[in-house]
């Protein structure tokens, strides 16, 4: 061996050495890398509820008002408002200096284009906006709206902190009917989605709009100034429970939102990382009925679902531990001011005689009841499963139907017959600040086409839905959500399941995470 040989294996051993001891390339930089608990797939966030693409919007677009961690709405985008003394005549102005990502100024024109569209889809949008008479731009900054008759949801709605959130986006893509999804994403927030580096089922990349003007005061949930303090955050897509995990405490991602439940004792017990209540509030199981096709096109064989199912089998299969989970009747929040348990004696306690009695007597004639089942999330794996072995133990006849959750996502926006594509049910997860009022709580919405998948069609559900969006008595609105929920019990559009928490994991060197409905990456800096 030559001398020349020789020295040129002792360089690359001591290259060799020198990449062991170095941190990971991706760890240089002011780069923020996230496993979060989907792949990104679908990007409109007035299209579709989901929280993946509800939290790509929150990356990319910005909005007029939001909620604070108090829960009280304050001005975004909005510098000021004013309301006539008559209660009727709404009227906002813009920031100044409020840019969309190409350099363009956010005008009211946009506002209010954004306004309309997730106001068709939205089913708070939809109910504040059944008070409008018209939504008028007076100038490049101002516009109004102007109501029929008062009501207490302006600002709620326009504040609404997840899905459907009414993001700002430029007028000539608001404009796009919100049936469809839309095919360009210019937004108004602190990140510009990358979409020449955006590769479904491996990752999508948000770079600093350094011409974002963030708000003065301190972030308070999703209030606040929205500072940012990375350079890039690339959700990276790792649908194993366990790789992600491995990646975490090697250091090669800052964090994972959605950590297995059986595997927090093991990240909790690295000193390189640290747990994060993100959402203490909580969240929300929930099973959803396509009420346009057999069987639950009868609202009795709906009701005989609450008899067959319990909350319990479901919480346990996914989070194991108690303090991860709390049996709650109430249909609105435990601990929140419209809980109550009127009407829920006897349900959810998998009473199967009685579920089979009651299929019976509606003349269940045993069609099945195909029901999705979402293989890649883990808050929601185990869900599908526990209400199969349920349903079939209270009389049904289940066909499950398994696939990644974006397929549910796209699926279950399909009005197709179950035999033919469509669906009969599927399970999924609110959080708690979606479900706190009949207003708010999306599933409610019983206007038919205008409904939510699952279409439910009730005018009584609505009227009472009406009375709270005009009631501004706490009382009296108390009593009107006692009644929502007696309606809910005889004419179903969903089942309850129980509430859920669970923090997030970081590196300890991740700083500023924020406590709110969504996990936002605004404040979050790397030491």
């Amino acid at each position: 061996m030559t001398v020349r040989s020789i020295l040129q294996r002792l360089a690359a051993a001591a290259a060799f050495g020198a990449a062991l001891l170095a941190p990971p390339a991706f760890a240089q930089g002011n780069v923020l890398k996230v496993v979060m608990h989907s792949d990104l797939k679908i990007v409109d966030p007035i299209w579709t509820t989901a929280y993946i693409t509800r939290n790509h919007g929150y990356m990319v677009y910005d909005t007029l008002f939001a909620m604070d961690a108090s829960g009280a709405i304050k001005p975004q985008m909005i510098d000021k408002y004013s309301v006539s003394p008559d209660q009727l005549t709404w009227t906002f102005t813009l920031r100044d200096g409020l840019l969309f990502h190409d350099d363009k100024p956010v005008t009211a024109e946009d506002a209010v284009a954004s306004i309309k569209r997730w106001a068709q889809k939205d089913s708070l949008g939809q109910k504040m906006n059944s008070f409008v008479k018209e939504w008028k731009v007076v100038d490049a900054k101002t516009f109004t709206a102007t109501l029929s008759s008062p009501t207490g949801l302006m600002l709620l709605a326009l504040g609404k902190p997840s899905s459907n959130v009414p993001f700002v986006m430029p007028k000539r893509i608001a404009e796009t009917s919100p049936s469809e999804q839309i095919k360009e994403y210019v937004g108004s927030g602190p990140y510009v989605f990358k979409t020449d580096e955006w590769k479904p089922g491996e990752k999508a990349v948000y770079t600093k709009f350094a011409k974002y003007k963030p708000r003065s005061e301190p972030p308070s949930g999703l209030a606040g100034g929205k500072v940012v303090k990375v350079d890039r955050v690339e959700w990276r897509a790792i649908p194993d429970a366990q790789t992600a995990v491995n990646a975490l405490i090697a250091g090669e991602v800052d964090m994972v939102e959605d950590v297995k439940s059986d595997l927090l004792p093991v990240v909790g017990k690295d000193p390189n990382i640290k747990m994060f209540d993100v959402n203490p509030l909580g969240n929300q199981y929930v099973l959803r009925f396509n009420t346009l096709h057999k069987p639950f096109n009868d609202p009795k064989i709906r009701q005989a679902v609450f008899v067959a199912l319990n909350q319990e089998d479901f919480l346990k299969a996914v989070h194991g531990d108690p303090k991860y989970y709390k049996l709650c009747k109430a249909l609105f929040i435990c601990g929140s001011p419209l809980a109550t348990d009127k009407g829920m004696e006897g349900l959810l306690e998998s009473n199967f005689k009685k579920s089979r009695e009651l299929l019976a007597a509606a003349g269940y004639d045993g069609t099945p009841v195909v029901l999705l089942h979402s293989t890649d999330l883990e808050v929601l794996t185990n869900l599908a499963p526990v209400a199969k072995s349920l349903l079939e133990r209270g009389g049904f006849k289940v066909d499950m139907q398994s696939m990644d959750w974006q397929s549910v996502v796209a699926r279950r926006a399909k009005k197709d017959p179950p035999n033919a594509g469509g669906w009969n049910a599927f399970l999924t997860s609110w959080v708690a600040a979606d479900v706190l009022n009949p207003v708010s709580a999306a599933f409610l919405n019983s206007s038919c086409e205008k409904a939510l998948f699952g279409w439910p069609c009730d005018e009584k559900m609505e009227q009472l839905r009406d009375a709270f969006a005009r009631e501004t008595d706490p009382a009296k609105q108390k009593a009107i959500a006692e009644q929502v929920q007696m309606r809910y019990l005889e004419v179903p559009t969903h089942v309850h399941l129980g509430q859920w928490y669970k923090p997030v994991a970081l590196r300890k060197n991740v700083d500023g995470m924020i406590q709110a409905p969504v996990i936002a990456f605004w404040n979050v800096q790397k030491k």
